[in-house]
C-alpha cells in the first residue's frame, strides 16, 4: 500500500521537474532572442555611422586644371581682382547644388545677406578672413542645364564680378584689409552642403600679369 503511494508521488515530481525545465528553457529562448535582437541593432547603427563618417570624410568636389588669376593692376606691385577655377563631381559622388549667391547692392565681393547659394567659398591669408564670397559659375562641355555639378560634368567658377554694373563686386572690394598681390600666400575653402570642405593653397609670383597660371 506504501509503495503504491510512492509510486505516485514519484510521478507527480518527475512532472514538476519537466515543467521547470521547460520554463528554464523558454526563459532562456527569450533572453537570447533579446541579446541577439540587441547585437543586429547595434551593428546596424554601428554601420550607418559609419557610412555617415565616410560620406562627411569624403571630399564631393575635386579640381581640375590650375587657378587663373585676373589682375585688377598688373605690375612688380599688381593686386589680384578675380580667381578662375574649374572643380568637377569626385566620382561616384552625391550632386551638388552650385546655386550662384545673390548679389550685394554694395559691391562689396561678398554674397548677400541671406543669400540663396548653398555652396560658401572662403578666402585665408596671414592678414585676413572672408566668408561667403561672391562668385559666378559657367558650365563647361555636356551638361543637363540645371544648377546641380554631377558626375561627368564640369563648372568653371569665378570669384568676384568682372561688371560692376551686376552689384556682385570682386576681390579687390571682399579683401578691405589688404588687397591679394605679389608674393601672398593664401587658402580658399569650397565649402558644399555635404562632403569634405575643399581646400586649395597658392602663392602668388613676384610680378603680377594680365592673366596667370596659379599652379
Amino acid at each position: 500500500m506504501y509503495d503504491k503511494y510512492f509510486k505516485k508521488e514519484k510521478g507527480i515530481t518527475g512532472l514538476e521537474t519537466a515543467i521547470i525545465l521547460i520554463a528554464f528553457v523558454v526563459v532562456a529562448a527569450v533572453f537570447a532572442y533579446t541579446a541577439l535582437s540587441a547585437g543586429l541593432f547595434s551593428t546596424q547603427k554601428a554601420q550607418e555611422a559609419v557610412y555617415s563618417g565616410l560620406k562627411e570624410a569624403q571630399s564631393t568636389l575635386e579640381l581640375r586644371g590650375g587657378i587663373i588669376a585676373t589682375a585688377g593692376t598688373p605690375g612688380a606691385t599688381g593686386t589680384i581682382k578675380q580667381l578662375t577655377l574649374v572643380v568637377s563631381n569626385v566620382l561616384g559622388g552625391e550632386p551638388v547644388d552650385f546655386t550662384m549667391p545673390n548679389q550685394d547692392a554694395t559691391n562689396n565681393g561678398i554674397a548677400a545677406d541671406n543669400s540663396s547659394n548653398k555652396v560658401v567659398i572662403n578666402y585665408i591669408d596671414a592678414n585676413q578672413v572672408v566668408t561667403n564670397l561672391y562668385w559666378e559659375y559657367v558650365p563647361l562641355g555636356t551638361t543637363d542645364g540645371d544648377d546641380l555639378l554631377e558626375t561627368g560634368e564640369k563648372f568653371q567658377i569665378t570669384i568676384g564680378s568682372d561688371d560692376q554694373t551686376l552689384n556682385g563686386g570682386n576681390l579687390l572690394d571682399a579683401l578691405s584689409v589688404e588687397a591679394l598681390s605679389v608674393n601672398d600666400t593664401f587658402t580658399l575653402e569650397i565649402v558644399t552642403p555635404i562632403g569634405a570642405v575643399l581646400v586649395i593653397e597658392r602663392t602668388t609670383p613676384p610680378y603680377i600679369d594680365t592673366k596667370m597660371n596659379l599652379r
